[in-house]
């Protein structure tokens, strides 16, 4: 560590403002803050001084969703092999599992990391502002939500659409409306319909030449089987809650999302406001189902219905975005609850949109502004309620 700390120490005359390479100094103090603590403190503007800065935040939530990727990798692995009729059990052939996963998710990470980057790096160059690290955390989510079979031309042009229109057009990290890896989703689920859903796109049963290996194999999503009817094909309450099911590379596994969630309570970067409010909004209206009843998807357990598909992930690393999510007490009770009531609400009344945790965080997002809006404006009228009292 020392002797890196002394070759970018070497380096960093040459990066200055006034040196040879001034015009990327942002995109080498943005390495070098990466790789070691600020020698600085917040200074202005606070009144806590601490040299804990945007990327030390966003590094924990990319330790917190370390779980799901490696989980993913590995289940990317077993639904292949499972298709293939080998290594049924869950315990059979870890090894070439994980391996067989890591081949397909790991170019998926580089393109998706290696776009965002340059383009924030771009960015940094011309506007000549300290290098912005949200798409940090971006950068890993956008894999994680995506399905395997996803042509890395596709990942490529939807983190580029993020990046640039979800959250540089309205002034970069901070300043974003909605979720960039979210967006990044959204685009590519309209623009490129079929390799986004369907019951081809989440398990990986082609050959490098696009050949299919196994003929007539289904791997649709339980979602995608109970919004066609087909409940009683769905997986177990405990297969969704470790994560045996085909799906998005990242979302499956609850288990891996409440280790997650722990991790961001622990360390105080989660909303346990928002996690908690999600929850019950969506518990909520998975139980009116079950007393309407109308359907066989209907009555499936609340908690069943809340393992399902996305939406343990959507709870614990989409909605609790710091930046997009409502910032008063109240509002993230009503911003939390009414994305865990339209999720459930979405994707069972809906079969055009079986995952219905994607859309009703971005419609939740756009909402958010003017939910804290109405809270702070209800908050100044008993003040003012109070102050006339007393005067």
């Amino acid at each position: 560590m020392k002797l890196l700390r002394n070759l970018v120490d070497k380096m960093k005359p040459a990066f200055a403002k006034e040196g040879k390479l001034g015009k990327l100094h942002w995109v080498f103090d943005g390495l070098e803050t990466f790789l070691f603590t600020p020698g600085h403190a917040t200074e202005s503007g606070a009144h806590i001084r601490d040299g804990i800065d945007l990327k030390r935040t966003m590094s924990i939530v990319i330790t917190a969703m370390l779980p799901c990727l490696l989980f993913g990798m590995w289940n990317v692995g077993h639904q292949h092999y499972r298709a293939l009729g080998y290594f049924l059990d869950v315990d059979a052939g870890f090894y070439y599992k994980f391996i067989f996963g890591v081949v397909k998710v790991m170019p998926i990470v580089v393109v998706s990391y290696g776009v965002g980057l340059g383009i924030e790096f771009l960015f940094t160059t011309i506007k000549g502002h300290p290098i912005q690290e949200g798409f940090l955390v971006s950068g890993m989510l956008i894999p994680l939500v995506m399905p395997v079979e996803v042509p890395l031309w596709q990942v490529a042009v939807g983190t580029a659409f993020a990046v640039v229109i979800g959250k540089e057009v309205f002034g970069g990290t901070g300043m974003n409306v909605v979720n960039v890896a979210l967006t990044a989703r959204a685009f590519l689920f309209f623009a490129y319909p079929t390799m986004m859903s369907g019951d081809k796109v989440w398990v990986s049963t082609f050959t490098d030449m696009g050949e299919p290996l196994v003929d007539g194999f289904s791997g649709a999503t339980s979602l995608g089987l109970a919004a066609t009817g087909g409940t009683e094909k769905m997986v177990s309450m405990m297969d969704s809650f470790w994560g045996l099911e085909a799906g998005s590379i990242g979302e499956t596994s609850a288990f891996c999302c409440l280790i997650g969630a722990a991790v961001l309570l622990i360390t105080g970067i989660g909303s346990w406001r928002i996690m908690l409010a999600t929850l019950l909004g969506g518990a909520a209206m998975a139980f009116i189902f079950n007393l309407a009843g109308a359907n066989e998807y209907m009555k499936v357990p609340v908690l069943h219905q809340l393992m399902l598909g996305g939406f343990m992930f959507g709870l614990v690393f989409m909605a609790t975005d710091p930046v997009t999510a409502a910032q008063t007490n109240t509002g993230k009770w009503i911003y939390g609850f009414l994305i865990g009531f339209m999720a459930i609400l979405i994707r069972v009344v809906n079969p055009a949109y079986p995952e219905g945790m994607m859309l009703a965080i971005l419609f939740m997002n756009v909402m958010a502004p003017l939910i804290d809006h109405y809270v702070v404006q209800a908050n100044i009228k008993r003040r003012l309620k109070r102050a006339v009292q007393t005067a």
